[in-house]
């Protein structure tokens, strides 16, 4: 399938994404100057650290389960590298803050698990290693594009892409195509009228989570959007372009017309009653969903997988969600750290671990998926989906789009103005407008030159 190029950008950022990215590493560059924890400050400026001519341990933290068991595959496979993992909480609910404070003590873990939205600011605090500089770009043709995106910056690796979330269409095939008679819809369009023909019936087609901002942001990667884009030793911030605001309108019409849910946010136990009653009957993010749409009460074999609905301009998904594993500042190992983690996000050995052990999300590999996502789902009506439409979400993706480096103070105003919007007292069409002043502000309070693009 062709995915159509997202709109031109406005003239102030009509660069090559790598002469643009370029400047990205730069401005990453001067931010870890600027803020760089102790014990830390010169990690990228030293020579490369020698790989070890005797046995290493590598210590892991991260809060996939059972993550030592895919570990214990590769310590099996050879007696020079020794990996042991310890579980830490998410990084929202505290894990983050226990990797940064131990790595400004001077300690830490040898790798961490690192959300992809997450890697600039821990790039900017200095607490990365740039893993370019131990070959990681020889790997590169290894990596699903739209995974090694998300961590190549201009000639920088700061992290190895682990899984990834493209996103689709999770639906009630039973009440969608039988009671409502129509068809997983390829476009917004066919969305809303999905959605209009759901709440005639008394369903929602879907339920947000009214303080979730991240919704905001996988619609606009998908619209090709590209809010932060790093130039000329800076930042141009970029959140009320065409592509944005349409989207917003969009969603303000679905808000206002009452066409979506917004009691109650998905997987949640209402949300679970909903769907096993048939009144909820889909969900568009993340390919990671499959797994927990799988808990819906009494739904193996009603429920089928689609294409993420597009627009004629946009790309033919976007992400949700995604993590890497990245090599922390004060790790003296880390080629052999590289070494493993190469082996853990491209080998079948690994993918399949991963994705037996840990649940992983989208395979960060280029060419295999994993070996039990090759075969058709009982619960999603006999679907080869992971093949026949995960695939070609994955391959579909925003190659531009770059995480700010205050990712989650954006993320905590996106998710104020869809609580706002929600609740009727602000509009989408205003909010965006809003955060980027905010954002603007935020990045010039922390030393960062960003100004809105023109």
């Amino acid at each position: 399938m062709r995915v159509p190029h997202p709109p031109a950008p406005t003239r102030r950022t009509q660069v090559s994404r790598r002469a643009a990215l370029a400047g990205g590493a730069a401005a990453l560059t001067a931010g870890v100057a600027a803020c760089t924890p102790t014990g830390a400050s010169t990690v990228n400026s030293q020579p490369t650290i020698p790989a070890a001519s005797g046995k290493v341990t590598l210590t892991y933290w991260a809060w996939l389960k059972d993550l030592q068991k895919v570990c214990d595959v590769f310590n099996a496979q050879q007696d020079r590298i020794h990996v042991t993992a310890n579980w830490i909480p998410g990084g929202d609910s505290g894990g983050y803050a226990k990797i940064l404070s131990a790595v400004a003590a001077g300690g830490g873990p040898d790798i961490a698990q690192v959300e992809m939205r997450g890697i600039p600011e821990f790039a900017l605090s200095g607490s990365l290693i740039d893993l370019a500089r131990y070959g990681a770009l020889d790997h590169e043709d290894t990596f699903d594009a739209g995974a090694f995106s998300q961590v190549h910056i201009g000639e920088q690796v700061w992290g190895i892409p682990q899984d990834t979330g493209p996103s689709a269409f999770f639906y009630n095939r039973e009440v969608v195509e039988g009671e409502l008679g129509q068809k997983s819809p390829t476009t917004w369009d066919e969305f809303k009228t999905l959605a209009q023909a759901a709440n005639d019936s008394g369903k929602k087609i879907i339920s947000l989570d009214p303080s979730d901002g991240s919704v905001l942001t996988l619609w606009a990667m998908q619209k090709g959007a590209n809010w932060f884009q790093p130039q000329d030793n800076g930042w141009v911030l970029n959140m009320v372009d065409d592509a944005s605001m349409q989207l917003a309108e969009f969603w303000d019409g679905m808000l206002a017309e009452g066409l979506i849910g917004t009691s109650f946010g998905p997987f949640s136990a209402p949300w679970m009653a909903a769907c096993g009653a048939g009144t909820i009957l889909g969900y568009v993010g993340g390919s990671w969903a499959d797994a927990l749409v799988e808990g819906v009460p009494g739904g193996s074999g009603k429920w089928a997988v689609g294409a993420m609905p597009r627009w004629e301009d946009g790309n033919v998904s976007g992400m949700l969600g995604g993590s890497t594993a990245a090599v922390m500042a004060n790790s003296k190992h880390p080629a052999e750290a590289l070494e493993f983690l190469t082996w853990m996000c491209t080998s079948p050995e690994g993918i399949d671990a991963m994705i037996a052990n840990s649940g992983i999300g989208w395979s960060p590999a280029k060419d295999y998926i994993g070996e039990k996502r090759e075969q058709p789902s009982e619960f999603f009506s006999g679907q080869n989906y992971n093949v026949d439409v995960i695939k070609p979400m994955a391959a579909g993706q925003n190659l531009d789009w770059v995480w700010s480096p205050v990712t989650s103070r954006v993320n905590a105003l996106l998710g104020d103005g869809m609580n706002a919007a929600v609740a009727g007292t602000k509009k989408l069409v205003d909010v965006l407008p809003e955060v980027q002043g905010q954002t603007l502000e935020i990045m010039q309070k922390i030393g960062l030159d960003v100004e809105a693009a023109r």
